[in-house]
């Protein structure tokens, strides 16, 4: 059965599910050293997990895609029930297609986000790491990673700040005023943290930013960075008294900002860019606090985001042209491993006749020899690639090879 066939992407996106039920499907860097595992011993060989704020969703070559949402179940709070109502189960070019779609920006919840591709690059290089990446994936993430730099460079898709980040910080400007002058707490240091503190540096001129994670050492790195003031973990009822922004972006898997530990009377806007849901709803019972999800927040377009669109047909162009350059591979594996076989067969013949000679005449320059017929046969397996690379029926084709002569493949 071809590679491609077997290919499937299943999990849930922005698209069907809201933040709460992909929350209850998010897969947590902790779970999925357990999920290799797992996917090892049911004969699972190839598998690469992306699990975000946007989306969740597993890309593998499996016989039986039930298999692959079982994982999804087991390693998640998601359910099959649920999954039925909300989930996506792609195969073949189509999984394909949305892999390409997904990892250039296209299929973002905020148009022409970049961020995704960072994360597909760190989620293949986990699986490669842990040997669960067949040559078929790596060799179409790396396409993937192509695609979207080609986009990246010669279109305007990208085209000022896009993200999750730079639109919570657009929101502020846009409805907070004199935001130079409030007190902005930042709660958790990940990627979306990061960068939303890079965008408030470089789109605000606000010195009153003050950063808090779990684990002081990291948000010192990002503080000594940007000269901001970074406090302890056990100072944040202190920090949220004196705010008049919290942008809560932490990788905890249950909420960690309730109302219980809000004491402030005055107002407060709490962005929560993390997923799953890092705020208790219960703070909007508070008549002064004011709670924004990132679902909501990339729903606020500006010019900026609308103007990407036209870009739109630029891009799917250069993924058809990355795309046919991957099918183009995909058609040369098919016959790589008869060439193997002929050039092998060769060799041995090459070995043979080489003894054969050096018996009949001792003062054979034999280095010569071998380079001479290792030359012949580069360019005998050079010229049957290149024939089946233009033949109509490469299946028909490597078959006759087969069979002239007498080799059998493994593939």
């Amino acid at each position: 059965m071809p590679a491609t066939d077997t290919f499937y992407c299943v999990g849930v996106s922005y698209k069907k599910a809201d933040a709460s039920l992909r929350g209850n499907f998010s897969l947590t860097t902790s779970v999925i050293p357990f999920l290799f595992e797992d996917a090892k011993a049911k004969g699972i060989t190839s598998l690469v997990v992306s699990s975000t704020c946007n989306r969740t969703e597993i890309y593998a070559q499996v016989d039986d895609v039930e298999t692959l949402k079982a994982l999804l179940f087991k390693h998640s709070e998601g359910t099959k029930e649920v999954f039925e109502k909300v989930g996506i189960v792609r195969q073949g070019q189509d999984a394909i297609m949305h892999l390409f779609r997904v990892g250039t920006g296209l299929d973002s919840q905020i148009l022409g986000d970049f961020e995704i591709i960072a994360q597909l690059k760190q989620s293949f290089k986990l699986s490669k790491r842990n040997r669960i990446l067949s040559p078929f994936m790596e060799r179409m993430f790396n396409a993937v990673i192509q695609a979207s730099k080609r986009i990246k460079t010669e279109t305007e898709l990208s085209s000022g700040a896009t993200s999750v980040s730079y639109v919570s910080v657009r929101y502020m400007l846009d409805t907070i005023p004199n935001l130079d002058d409030k007190n902005i707490l930042l709660f958790g240091v990940g990627k979306i943290g990061r960068n939303t503190c890079e965008n408030l540096i470089k789109h605000t001129k606000n010195n009153h930013i003050t950063l808090v994670n779990r684990t002081r050492e990291r948000a010192e790195e990002l503080g000594g960075k940007f000269s901001i003031e970074v406090k302890d973990y056990a100072a944040l009822p202190v920090e949220i008294r004196k705010a008049d922004v919290l942008v809560v972006a932490t990788g905890a898997e249950k909420p960690t900002i309730a109302k219980s530990i809000i004491h402030t009377n005055k107002p407060l806007l709490i962005l929560d860019l993390s997923m799953p849901k890092n705020v208790n709803p219960n703070v909007e019972e508070l008549p002064n606090v004011s709670l924004l999800h990132l679902d909501e927040l990339s729903k606020m377009t500006d010019k900026t985001l609308q103007s990407r669109q036209k870009f739109v047909p630029q891009a799917e162009q250069i993924i058809s042209e990355v795309m046919q350059e991957f099918s183009e591979w995909m058609e040369t594996r098919k016959f790589a491993p008869a060439i193997s076989a002929v050039k092998k067969l060769m060799q041995n013949m090459q070995q043979k006749e080489l003894e054969a000679q050096r018996k009949k005449n001792p003062s054979l320059d034999e280095a010569q020899a071998v380079v001479v017929s290792e030359r012949l046969i580069q360019k005998l397996t050079n010229r049957m690639a290149n024939q089946l690379r233009e033949s109509a029926d490469t299946d028909e084709s490597v078959k006759a090879l087969e069979t002239l002569f007498n080799v059998a493949t493994d593939e």
